[in-house]
C-alpha cells in the first residue's frame, strides 16, 4: 500500500505537471506566433492546470 502511494504522488506532483507545462508552453507559443486564439488559450489552461492540480489531486491520493 505504501509503495503505491508513494508512486502516485510522485507521479501527480512531478511528472504530469511537467507534461503538462511543456505542452502548454508549446500551445501557447503556437497559438501566439501563428494568431490561433484556441491554441493560446488552450496553452494557458494547461499551463495554469498544471500548476493547480497537484495541490487539489495529492491531498485525495495521500489521504489527508
Amino acid at each position: 500500500m505504501a509503495d503505491t502511494v508513494v508512486i502516485g504522488s510522485l507521479l501527480y506532483s512531478h511528472v504530469i505537471p511537467i507534461i503538462l507545462a511543456f505542452v502548454g508552453v508549446i500551445l501557447l507559443c503556437s497559438g501566439i506566433m501563428d494568431r490561433k486564439r484556441n491554441f493560446t488559450i488552450a496553452g494557458i489552461v494547461l499551463f495554469f492546470a498544471a500548476g493547480t492540480l497537484p495541490f487539489l489531486i495529492l491531498p485525495l491520493v495521500i489521504g489527508t
